[in-house]
């Protein structure tokens, strides 16, 4: 049993891996992949889950509330029946399957999808219009973010693809994360992975993400807008590389 007393060099970690959760969600997506596999060094992966929902969901809210105006709404109706599919399906396979069996099925996923992104295939084949392309994008982004966490890659090729400018990029995301993210809360709770302990830990690293929050804010407004694709594109390189090798 985990009793949640971590070691100074685990705070240490923790917050960070918080700081990291806050940039993401406001300003260079896909770090947060980086936040997650932070966790899962000072926290056993399965219950690492239950640590980080509530850290990715304080970071929706500011993203939220920052670039509520800036979110495609028509991207996001076709994701989300889909997704949200997709997280009852995690919900059931949790105690059936390793996160550590599905990572890197994600991670080859995610780098066939940045290939096809970069050579132009998916815009040249009109794949984005497809209503299946939304489909399997949900319900891979639903399935992974309920089992590891891991769906932020997944969603940002989706982005991607469909060529947003940055800020509508992060609000379209941020509403995204923060409705299936609170729609994963019950489960989570149900499976023991969200309890008091696990919230108060939650609340002591709460400031680090508002400091992120707020930086990530800040750092968007100066990065343009080809610079901001190609950071993306090259942490989702790197964490889809992180996520085959373990």
């Amino acid at each position: 049993m985990f009793d949640y007393n971590l070691s100074v060099a685990g705070w240490v970690i923790l917050f960070l891996a918080g700081f990291f959760i806050g940039i993401s969600k406001t300003g260079i997506p896909g770090i947060g992949m980086l936040a997650v596999a932070m966790a899962a060094i000072v926290i056993p992966a399965r219950l690492s889950t239950g640590i980080i929902l509530p850290m990715l969901i304080l970071g929706d809210v500011f993203a939220v509330l920052y670039y509520r105006r800036h979110a495609i709404w028509k991207y996001l109706i076709k994701l989300i029946p889909y997704a949200a599919a997709g997280i009852i399906a995690g919900y059931f396979a949790l105690g059936r399957m390793d996160d550590q069996q599905l990572r890197p099925i994600i991670g080859f996923i995610v780098l066939l999808m940045l290939g096809l992104n970069e050579a132009d295939i998916l815009n040249q084949w009109n794949i984005p219009a497809q209503w299946w392309f939304a489909g399997i994008i949900g319900l891979s982004a639903g399935f992974t973010t309920m089992i590891a966490n891991a769906a932020g890659s997944i969603m940002i090729i989706y982005l991607l693809a469909m060529r947003l400018p940055k800020q509508q990029f992060i609000g379209t995301g941020a509403w995204y994360f923060f409705l299936l993210n609170w729609f994963k809360v019950p489960f989570s709770v149900n499976l023991g992975l969200i309890n008091s302990k696990s919230l108060l830990l939650n609340l002591k690293v709460a400031p680090a993400i508002i400091v992120g929050a707020i930086i990530g804010i800040h750092i968007i407004k100066i990065i343009p807008q080809k610079t901001f694709e190609n950071i993306i594109k090259i942490l989702t390189l790197i964490a889809a590389i992180k996520l085959i090798t373990g």
